[in-house]
């Protein structure tokens, strides 16, 4: 028997309060109680049951014909309902709620946040919920390269980049020189597939192939240019490092989108910065 998943067992006990289920009718020593209100009607000695295996607010382990929202081996999202001293506790379809710890989580859960997590047994044999969900995503998704995918961001690394969980079961990867934007953990992302690795993981952009982007970039500069009263004071020999901040964009991004503008004769490049024509 394990629990947090679904599994068939054997009636070998009947009391007052419920059956007892274990693996086969031979094994009487190790059994598990179904509360009576969870046994079906005419139920008898050598039936067997689809339960489901989890601890029970006493730390019994306990049997239950709910399937909960999230069982070993899944992702999914999950909503917290509360949060104490030890972590957030998520719905997961249960009567008792499951503990997210705080160590598990990958930014700060408050009472009503849509969490994507998984599931795992901790070292006291208790189920609890991880945000932590890398080695639980699947690596066959069904994507190729430039293929257009939705996603969840799960966690970020300041070296590697944002961790995305495609159709919330996929690993994938926008790198570090993607990441574009605001792009915070939980986010919902729209990307496109830039690669796909040997191991079957997917690398991201959440921006469109550089002659797509061109013209996007170009109306982003000039709506900065007008924002900045029609003069933006820094041009295409700025640093990267300040092009990022102010822009969003990688140096060659914006160079190209400023040429861009030069060619159609919109603005006009100076030593100090780029101004409206």
């Amino acid at each position: 028997m394990e629990l947090g998943k679904m599994q068939t067992l054997t009636v070998v006990k009947k009391v007052e309060f419920g059956v007892y289920l274990a693996k086969d009718s031979a094994d009487t020593e190790n059994k598990v109680l179904l509360p009576q209100k969870q046994v079906p009607e005419g139920t008898k000695l050598g039936d067997t049951l689809e339960v489901f295996l989890y601890r029970d607010s006493q730390d019994r382990i306990i049997a239950t014909r709910t399937e909960p929202k999230l069982m070993k081996g899944m992702v999914t999202k999950l909503k917290a309902v509360q949060t104490g001293k030890i972590g957030a506790f998520l719905d997961w379809g249960l009567e008792k709620d499951l503990l997210l710890p705080f160590r598990e989580q990958t930014k700060k859960v408050a009472t009503g946040d849509e969490c994507l997590v998984g599931l795992y047994t901790d070292k006291s044999g208790r189920l609890c919920a991880t945000m932590k969900v890398y080695e639980y995503l699947r690596k066959d998704s069904p994507y190729h390269k430039d293929d257009q995918v939705e996603g969840t961001v799960y966690q970020f690394s300041d070296n590697f980049g944002a961790f995305v969980a495609v159709d919330d079961c996929y690993s994938a990867l926008i790198p570090r020189k993607e990441c574009y934007g605001n792009i915070h953990v939980g986010d919902h992302i729209h990307a496109r597939v830039t690669d796909v690795k040997e191991d079957g993981k997917l690398d991201l952009s959440v921006r469109e192939k550089a002659y797509l982007q061109m013209d996007k970039d170009a109306g982003i500069v000039m709506d900065a240019i007008e924002s900045f009263g029609g003069a933006l004071p820094f041009n295409d020999k700025a640093t990267p490092e300040v092009i990022r901040r102010e822009m969003n964009m990688s140096k060659n991004e914006f160079k190209r989108a400023v040429g861009r503008l030069l060619k159609e004769g919109r603005i006009e490049i100076t030593e100090h910065g780029i101004h409206k024509k």
